[in-house]
């Protein structure tokens, strides 16, 4: 009796710990479970999230916004491929500058651009039409191509320009001007004294720097008065006149604006010429004997 009873007893003891570790054991995979559940919804939450976000950005980006790896049809033309694509694109401001195929022509500009860099490319010429709708243009720099040709009202329309820079191209005479430039800069050029017209600068009632330096010049142009800065070095010059810069028919006549001139690495000698610096504040720079 007592030895059915210890069983009995020992049976009961092991049913309890099993149902008890049973419970313990659904307890605990129910607490997982629910982690579990919480943990798959919250990155749901953010999967949803993100793909609202992604959409938005795809929304506020323009459909035909190109990448930047389209590769040059074969034996196609840069000018056929977009103007940012080739170049850099600013607000306002459009950097073309050593492009790579070469660059031979001027690029269709965005509207409303202020500033055209294309330095040290390939371009051969400026028509007309090239700045025919961008009339925002203040800067434009071609240092560095192979300009031989500026077609008569190029640059017409571009009321706004101050700063031009044909420097070190091919030129051999000049355009007309627009009347609000402060700064133009054409030296290294073929320039000749018959390609600039004797009143190219005469309207320009703002131009302030006048670089004319490296060129074929056989004589000083006509400078306006407000110019500061005027560089003739290098040219073919070999005389000036009492009227190249001052007025022989005004001795108190000063020239107050002007205070540097260049006019080292030309074939005059300016010693022979003492009235014609009378007016200026300072003489040219210069051989004197």
């Amino acid at each position: 009796m007592g030895t059915r009873l210890r069983m009995l007893i020992s049976a009961v003891i092991v049913a309890s710990w099993v149902l008890s570790a049973s419970g313990a054991h659904y307890h605990t995979h129910r607490h997982y479970r629910l982690e579990d559940v919480a943990l798959t919804e919250e990155i749901d939450v953010r999967a949803q999230r993100n793909k609202r976000a992604t959409e938005d950005i795809n929304a506020l980006l323009p459909a035909d916004t190109p990448d930047d790896s389209t590769p040059l049809p074969p034996g196609g033309d840069p000018s056929d491929l977009p103007t940012c694509l080739l170049c850099v694109c600013l607000t306002g401001s459009v950097y073309c500058e050593e492009v790579d195929p070469d660059m031979t022509s001027v690029p269709a500009l965005p509207k409303e651009t202020n500033y055209l860099y294309a330095r040290y490319n390939k371009i051969k010429k400026i028509t007309a039409k090239d700045f025919g709708d961008i009339v925002t243009l203040k800067r434009i720099d071609f240092t560095g191509n192979i300009i031989s040709e500026i077609e008569d009202g190029a640059f017409a329309k571009l009321t706004m320009l101050e700063e031009l820079s044909l420097a070190e191209n091919l030129l051999v005479k000049l355009p007309m001007l627009p009347a609000k430039l402060v700064s133009f800069n054409a030296n290294h050029n073929k320039l000749r004294t018959k390609g600039i017209k004797s009143n190219a600068f005469k309207k320009l009632s703002k131009l302030t720097h006048l670089y004319l330096a490296h060129n074929e010049l056989e004589a000083v142009p006509l400078i306006p008065e407000t110019v500061r800065t005027l560089h003739l070095q290098n040219n073919n010059i070999s005389s000036v006149t009492v009227d190249t810069f001052c007025k022989s028919n005004n001795t108190y006549y000063i020239r107050h604006n002007m205070n540097e001139i260049r006019m080292d690495g030309n074939p005059v000698i300016l010693g022979q010429y003492p009235n014609s610096f009378i007016c200026l504040q300072s003489l040219p720079i210069g051989r004197y004997q």
